[in-house]
């Protein structure tokens, strides 16, 4: 490693490291590399700084892409890795620290010895030896696995290893959706596949709702592997079985039927074997066109249930209206495949462009009943639901910190409210279809009839009526509290803008010295606290284990919400509580997004979420809203970071100038009123957006009349025209 990348490690400067080199003596000597630029062992360097009592400045998973990084490319190691992942979520933290503590020798044999016990429901494990070259890796992984859980060890490995390979269009299935996907099957669904398992997000998930034979299938090796590993973490008293190979050309499983199938396939893959498939007896809706390999995957999906069982499918939504796939659309529907339909907001799942669709299908049963609607959820159209009706979801927003839960471009997105919306109306249809009542611009349960004409658009923006059944007076009675409310966050808004006056610091900026968090941390001036894993040790299921506790989300400060109301997949049990004072600093940033925030009396208690670090200060020596202030400038976000889109935050890099603490609660008021103004401005923004789609869509549904005004030129005569 280089000397820049110790600075990195240890949270200080190049020039301390040049500092150590001349002034230690035991400061580990160059190992490669010339005199210009020596290059440094990597555990040599981290011996010498736990010896003086350095802890790493960064990120546990950043440490061990920096450990992987080290070791070159095609070194294989990442994968080589795997089995020690599954070992080591099975170790105590403390269990893991003295391992990680070994000499390099006596910790490369018991690491050889471990991955002899590698199960054989890894597909193409070979057997895997180590050498010296990789006790750092070793040692990182173990320190990764200790401080933020074994699966986000298992994704820096897979991570690295499709970069190696040069895959490209693999994305991981976000855990929001992978969980409304897993709860829109019935209840005691036992046996899921997954023919596209790629990370093993939705096989996960399904064994949190009680899946206990969980079968997966993947292209890609280093996918296959990864979800075995990562079934081995999260349901290690399930039976698995992961494959490898293409599903379409050469399907594992051609025997077996399931309960339920849960699939996020690849999108617009031209070469998925059209031709030499063209006579397959899985094609029993018509033989899928040459581009529209997703109608192929979803017959796979249906030859794969047992009658009665249920498919979840992610679907690009041009499959829902392109003229190639129409007579296979309609013939999902005319047999009663076609359950239901739901769109989700861009940004939602990657590609990111563009909003993705829910396709759920139930494998017709011989003699069972007949099926006359399909529901079609309008997940995607929010605002345009919100002023429909008074009871419409934007509603909820009354009284948060920053207003409505609103899906705003940039802002992060809302999976506990999505996912309540699309249970509650699916929940309701499959309780009684034929009773189902519809809810005007959010779901609609449309007769099959209605769908088989000459297009067979089954686009849920098409189908939900947004207009439908919109009363008058209710929309009236919604503009005008929308109207005053606005009003209110106006004069709000101006009042959080007359803060004082601002004055110049004198001819020039002011200089200051600074200090790492590391650095405050080591001093006590502060402790740092990472938010419990996800998926790890405790609770079997996570979002059960959370439903009646708050959880605060790196989503929730960057929207300036109050905790959400549970659904998140941490275990309480190790999660760290949030207590009034605390900084709390999102690990994953970008755009303009808020990066930091102080908890107060409404979050105190509440438990804290993934991606979210916790500075607990000192109030004798710093002052919270002074240290969330400096820690959220934009320069000291970007130098604490790495990536570009999303940047991961690594919180000891941050700095904060050294001030007095009477110095310190003059800023820190200066920064609470800075926060106190980008809420109003948020509130004031998001009522001006709903109160805008509520006037249009009552004005062009003619529910709304415009306003009789002196200057509107026959006003009088207005409702004759």
């Amino acid at each position: 490693m280089t000397a820049a990348e110790i600075s990195r490690i240890a949270g200080v400067t190049r020039a301390t490291v040049s500092n150590w080199r001349r002034r230690h003596d035991d400061f580990p000597a160059p190992s490669a590399g010339t005199e210009s630029s020596p290059l440094y062992d990597l555990s040599a360097v981290q011996a010498w700084l736990r010896g003086r009592g350095h802890t790493s400045a960064v990120s546990p998973t950043e440490e061990l892409r920096t450990a992987l990084r080290l070791l070159g490319p095609g070194s294989g190691v990442a994968a080589r890795l795997f089995p020690l992942v599954a070992a080591a979520s099975r170790r105590t933290p403390e269990e893991l620290a003295e391992l990680a503590a070994l000499p390099d020798d006596q910790l490369i044999a018991r690491a050889d010895k471990t991955a002899q016990e590698l199960p054989a429901s890894v597909p193409q494990a070979e057997p895997v030896r180590y050498g010296p070259d990789d006790a750092g890796a070793v040692r990182a992984l173990l320190g990764c696995v200790r401080e933020a859980g074994a699966q986000a060890a298992l994704d820096v490995l897979a991570e690295r290893e499709l970069d190696e390979s040069a895959a490209s269009g693999v994305y991981q299935t976000p855990e929001g959706l992978a969980r409304l996907m897993a709860r829109l099957l019935p209840e005691g669904a036992s046996r899921v596949l997954d023919p596209a398992c790629g990370s093993g997000t939705l096989l996960a998930a399904a064994a949190r709702q009680g899946a206990r034979e969980l079968f997966g299938q993947d292209s890609l090796p280093v996918q296959g592997q990864r979800t075995a590993v990562r079934l081995l973490i999260a349901a290690p008293e399930a039976e698995t079985s992961i494959r490898v190979g293409d599903s379409m050309r050469a399907d594992a499983f051609p025997d077996l039927t399931v309960d339920a199938v849960l699939c996020n396939p690849p999108f617009g893959d031209r070469d998925w074997g059209h031709d030499e498939l063209a006579y397959d007896p899985r094609w029993a809706y018509g033989v899928p066109p040459r581009f529209e390999s997703e109608l192929a995957w979803v017959q796979h999906a249906l030859a794969h249930l047992e009658p009665g069982g249920h498919a979840v499918m992610l679907l690009p939504p041009a499959l829902a209206f392109r003229a190639s796939g129409r007579r296979i659309r309609a013939e999902l529907i005319r047999s009663g495949a076609l359950r239901a339909v739901v769109s989700l907001p861009a940004r939602a799942a990657y590609p990111l462009h563009i909003g993705l669709q829910i396709w759920v299908f139930q494998r017709p049963e011989p003699g069972g009943p007949d099926r006359t609607t399909v529901l079609f959820v309008d997940g995607e159209g929010e605002q345009r639901a919100a002023a429909g009706t008074p009871s419409a979801t934007a509603t909820a927003g009354t009284g948060t910190r920053g207003g409505s839960r609103s899906h705003r471009p940039g802002a992060p997105f809302d999976w506990a409210e999505l996912t309540d919306r699309v249970l509650g109306q699916w929940a309701a249809f499959t309780a009684d279809p034929d009773s189902y009542t519809d809810e005007p611009g959010v779901a609609r349960a449309v007769p099959l009839v209605d769908l088989l004409d000459d297009v067979v658009d089954i686009t849920p923006a098409r189908q939900v009526r947004v207009a439908a059944d919109i009363d008058p007076a209710a929309l009236a009675r919604r503009a005008q509290d929308l109207r005053g409310r606005l009003t209110e966050a106006v004069a709000a808004l101006a009042a959080a803008a007359e803060s004082g006056e601002w004055r110049p610091s004198g001819d020039s900026a002011r200089e200051w010295r600074t200090a790492t968090v590391a650095d405050l941390a080591r001093g006590g001036a502060l402790t740092v606290l990472r938010a419990a894993p996800s998926g790890t040790r405790g609770s079997k299921d996570g979002s059960a284990a959370t439903a009646d506790r708050p959880v605060l989300t790196s989503g929730d400060i960057a929207a300036g919400n109050p905790p959400s109301s549970g659904g998140v997949d941490i275990d309480p049990d190790t999660a760290h509580p949030v207590a009034a004072g605390d900084v709390l600093v999102r690990a994953i940033g970008g755009g303009s997004a808020t990066m930091t925030r102080v908890a107060d009396d409404q979050d105190a208690g509440a438990l804290l979420g993934p991606h979210v670090h916790l500075l607990r200060p000192d109030p004798a020596r710093l002052d919270p809203w002074f240290l969330a202030g400096f820690l959220g400038a934009e320069d000291n976000i970007a130098s604490a970071s790495t990536g570009s889109t999303h940047v991961q935050v690594t919180p000891g890099r941050l700095r904060v100038p050294l001030l007095p603490l009477e110095d310190q609660r003059r800023y820190g008021e200066a920064f609470r009123r800075v926060y106190e103004l980008r809420a109003a401005v948020r509130r004031t923004a998001d009522l001006a957006a709903d109160t805008a789609a509520t006037l249009t869509t009552g004005l062009t549904a003619g529910v709304l009349l415009p306003p009789d005004t002196p200057d509107t030129p026959g006003a009088a005569d207005s409702r004759s025209v």
